[in-house]
C-alpha cells in the first residue's frame, strides 16, 4: 500500500511567544519539523506535504533541502480545513496518508511503523494514536462504547463527565485517502471554536460503518510543544533518549545531567564523555576518544583515540591519536592530521596541519598549510590579513618555527627549514635553510644609572 504524509504547520503557535514558527524551534539541535520529517523518511515515507500558513517563508526555508512539497492554508479554520488545503497534493493518489502536527518531535520512528502496520493489517479506514494522561488538559477525549471508539470530543466541547476521561487523541492519524477526501466534505464547524475538526471523521466513519482502529503509545511520545516550558521538557526527554542510545552502544557518559548531545551526532564505542560537554550538529566522534570537561564540538569529525580537552571546535576535522587543548579553538575548515598536538591557547582557522606536527601553545595559525612532522613554537602567528584580503602561509614538512615568529603572508617556508625565534618572515625561505630576521643584541653598560 502506498503511504504519503501530511504535516500540519500552518498554525500561529502564539503560546510559544516567539517571532518564529514553533516548528522551527530546535529540540536537541534540530528543528522540530525536520525531526519529524527525518523520522517519516526513516519509516519509508518519502512523499511528504507540509501545510503552511503563518511564517510560511521560514518553514519553507528550514525544510527546503528535505524534498517535501507545500500547500497553503490562508486562514486557520481548524485541522479539517488544513487537511482540505492539501487536496491538490492528495489528488489522484491511492492508498493511505499519515497526518501529523509539526510539533511532535518525540514521536518515535518505531511508532510510525507500528501505526502503518496496524492500519494495513486490520484494513482500517482510519487508524489513529491514543495515549493516557493523568491530567489530559486540552487534549480531545476518546469516547468509547463497548470498547469501540465512538467519537473524539474536543476538550472545549466536552461535558464535565467526558473531561474525566484520561484516554486522549494525539492528532496522529493514518487514513484511507478516498475516505478522507469524501469525509472532509461532510465536516461542519458547529462547535465551540467554529472550526472544522479533523476528529469529526471518527463519528462520520462510525455512521458509515467503516473500520476504525487505534494504537496506544506512551504519553511522552505525543507531547506537543506549544510553549517554552514544553520546549524545555521536549529537550529534556529527547536528550535522555539520545544519551541512553549512546550508552547502550558502548559510550561512557560520566554525567548525564551535564552532557548535551544533539540528535544527529554519532559516537564510536569506548569513547568517554566527561561532564559539561556539548556535541552539536552532525558531529562524528570516533572510537576510544576522550572528550574532557568544558568542551564544545560542532559539526566536526574526530578520529579514533583522540583526546579533546576544554576546547571549542567548529566545522573541522581532527585525525586519529591526536590531542587538542586545553583551551584550544579550532575555527571552521581546520583539518588536523593524525598524531598531532594542538596545545593550550592555540587558535587554528581554515588551516591544514600535517601528521605528527606539534603546535604546543599560545599560537595563531590561520589560512595556512603546515606540513608533517613540524614544530611550531610558542607565540607564532601567521599574519594572514593585510587589511583588505586574506593570504596563505605554507610551511613545508619537518620545519621548525621558533618562538615569537611572525609569518607575514603570502609566504612560503620550504621543508626541513628553521626559523629563528623572534623572526618576522616576509620572504620565501628555501628548503634546508635557516631564517633569522631580528636586530643584533647590543648591551649598553650603566644605561639605567645614566
Amino acid at each position: 500500500m502506498e503511504i504519503c504524509a501530511i504535516v500540519l504547520a500552518a498554525g500561529k503557535g502564539s503560546r510559544m511567544k516567539s517571532k518564529h514558527h514553533k516548528g522551527t524551534h530546535k529540540v536537541c539541535g534540530k528543528e522540530m519539523i525536520n525531526i519529524l520529517i527525518d523520522k517519516l523518511r526513516a519509516s519509508n515515507v518519502s512523499d511528504i506535504n507540509l501545510v503552511v500558513g503563518e511564517h510560511k517563508e521560514e518553514i519553507i526555508n528550514v525544510t527546503k533541502d528535505r524534498g517535501v512539497s507545500y500547500s497553503t492554508q490562508e486562514e486557520q479554520l481548524g485541522t479539517g480545513h488544513a487537511v482540505l488545503c492539501s487536496q491538490e497534493f492528495l489528488k489522484d493518489k491511492k492508498g493511505s496518508v499519515l497526518i501529523f502536527a509539526c510539533d511532535t518531535p518525540l514521536f518515535k520512528k518505531e511508532s510510525i511503523i507500528s501505526l502503518i502496520k496496524t492500519h494495513e493489517s486490520e484494513k482500517n479506514a482510519i487508524t489513529f494514536v491514543t495515549s493516557f494522561f493523568e491530567d489530559p488538559l486540552s487534549y480531545g477525549r476518546i469516547i468509547r462504547k463497548n470498547g469501540e471508539v465512538s467519537l473524539i470530543r474536543e476538550a472545549k466541547d466536552c461535558t464535565p463527565e467526558e473531561l474525566l476521561i484520561k484516554e486522549v487523541n494525539t492528532s496522529i492519524y493514518c487514513i484511507d485517502i478516498d475516505f478522507l477526501l469524501n469525509g472532509l466534505k461532510k465536516i461542519n464547524n458547529s462547535n465551540a471554536q467554529n472550526e472544522f475538526y479533523l476528529t469529526d471523521l471518527i463519528e462520520i466513519g462510525n455512521k458509515e460503518n467503516v473500520k476504525i482502529g487505534t494504537i496506544q503509545v506512551e504519553n511522552k511520545e505525543v507531547i506537543g510543544v506549544d510553549s517554552r516550558k514544553q520546549l524545555y521538557y521536549a529537550n529534556k526527554l529527547l536528550r535522555e533518549e539520545i544519551l541512553d542510545f549512546h550508552m547502550n552502544n558502548g559510550v561512557t557518559i560520566l554525567d548525564c545531567e551535564s552532557t548535551y548531545i544533539d540528535v544527529d551526532v554519532k559516537i564510536g564505542m569506548d569513547t568517554i564523555i566527561y561532564p559539561n560537554v556539548h556535541i552539536c550538529g552532525k558531529s562524528i566522534i570516533g572510537e576510544e576518544c576522550e572528550i574532557l570537561p568544558n568542551t564544545k564540538i560542532v559539526d566536526t569529525q574526530i578520529g579514533n583515540n583522540t583526546k579533546i580537552e576544554s576546547s571549542v571546535i567548529y566545522e573541522s576535522k581532527v585525525g586519529e591519536n591526536t590531542s587538542v587543548g586545553p583551551f584550544a579553538y579550532l575555527r571552521p575548515n581546520s583539518i588536523i592530521g593524525d598524531r598531532v598536538k594542538v596545545g593550550d591557547f592555540v587558535e587554528i582557522k581554515n588551516a591544514t596541519i600535517g601528521n605528527e606536527t606539534k603546535i604546543s601553545h599560545l599560537s595563531y595559525v590561520g589560512d595556512a598549510s603546515v606540513g608533517e612532522n613540524c614544530n611550531l613554537g610558542c607565540g607564532i602567528v601567521t599574519v594572514n590579513y593585510d587589511g583588505k584580503k586574506k593570504h596563505k602561509t605554507i610551511i613545508g614538512d619537518k620545519s621548525f618555527v621558533g618562538c615569537n615568529v611572525n609569518l607575514v603572508a603570502p609566504v612560503v617556508v620550504g621543508e626541513n627549514s628553521y626559523i629563528a625565534a623572534g623572526t618576522t618572515v616576509t620572504e620565501k625561505v628555501d628548503s634546508n635553510s635557516l631564517a633569522i630576521g631580528r636586530c643584533r643584541q647590543t648591551n649598553i653598560k650603566n644605561w639605567v644609572k645614566k
